[in-house]
């Protein structure tokens, strides 16, 4: 008497023979679709049905069927197909680099390559494929995008100056960023590219508070008190450091304070991301507050022999934090 499990095997067997016939013409009729170069997102979304039907047949044939056989090699060949497609579209994206726009802003193969990755990743989070799996596709179909799009951008941005270069390349890692970050797998990455962010913030930073330092007057003296030492006697001793040169130092400083959004790096108004722009602005003012309070602690401080320091600087440093706060 047949057990179920022969008869189960009998089954698969039976069925293995009838699915045959399908074989050939389903063969063929796939190689048509990937020989016509449907483009890597259509790719992706076959590779990803060929893999369903693999995973949902193989539960009812024996795995010696030949439709089994047919479906894994066609989907291997057209998981082939679509990462060479990626991969030749990665490679012309650093060979022939364009310029960074005016503003700053990606450029437009950035933009429509990040738009092809979304079409992907779409694809990608609506299969139906186990979890595994799909997230050993992501992996690499990351490194066959993100990483040439990186490379792309630095070569694009190697010619900046260092403040146009920190705005460029933080809007490119904020535009992969914000594609990224509606998918699943990508946490990983979006870390990366949050560090690339933070110092590339760290650059806009530094040159925003240079830049009101200079324009505010304050620079040449802040730079003077910064490096002087106590034995090399009085600050007020020294050339550029009197009492009247760093009065109209503050004069000037005064008057930026009545209007601080005066001196704003283009750069930085040219920033996509409103919260890194604020970030970037606190930061900046963090820094000008810091060096003030410097300047003022020397100038009162009685060793550096300033006469009446309180007509010199007549703001407090909590005055000034409150003015740019």
């Amino acid at each position: 008497m047949a057990t179920a499990q022969s008869r189960d095997n009998e089954m698969q067997e039976i069925l293995g023979h009838i699915s045959e016939g399908v074989c050939r013409p389903f063969k063929v009729r796939v190689e048509q679709v990937i020989v016509a170069d449907p483009g890597p997102v259509s790719l992706y979304k076959l590779t990803n049905l060929l893999k369903f039907y693999r995973y949902t047949i193989g539960q009812l044939l024996g795995s010696e069927a030949t439709l089994l056989s047919t479906l894994n090699e066609m989907e291997d060949l057209c998981q082939k197909v679509f990462f060479n497609a990626l991969n030749v579209m990665s490679s012309k994206l650093v060979d022939k680099v364009e310029l960074p726009p005016s503003d700053l802003g990606p450029t437009a193969t950035l933009t429509q390559t990040l738009g092809l990755l979304r079409e992907v990743l779409k694809s990608h989070d609506a299969s139906v494929v186990p979890l595994d799996s799909r997230q050993e596709d992501f992996v690499k179909i990351l490194t066959c995008i993100l990483d040439p799009l990186l490379q792309m951008c630095s070569l694009s941005a190697s010619r900046l100056n260092p403040a146009d270069m920190a705005a460029y390349m933080m809007n490119c890692l904020y535009a992969m960023q914000s594609t990224l970050a509606l998918y699943e797998f990508t946490d990983q990455r979006l870390e990366m590219l949050q560090a690339q962010i933070e110092a590339h913030k760290d650059t806009l930073v530094n040159e925003q508070a240079s830049y009101v330092l200079t324009k505010a007057g304050l620079m040449q003296i802040y730079s003077i008190a910064q490096q002087h030492q106590p034995q090399e006697g009085p600050l007020s001793s020294v050339h550029g450091m009197d009492g009247s040169s760093i009065k109209a130092a503050m004069a000037r400083f005064d008057a930026y304070l009545s209007s601080p959004d005066s001196l704003i790096l283009s750069q930085c108004t040219f920033l996509h991301s409103t919260s890194l722009r604020e970030k970037i602005h606190r930061k900046a003012m963090d820094l000008v507050i810091g060096a003030y309070e410097l300047l003022y602690k020397a100038i009162l401080d009685s060793s550096n022999n300033y006469t009446d320091p309180n007509s010199i600087v007549m703001r407090t440093t909590e005055q000034v934090k409150t003015l740019l706060s």
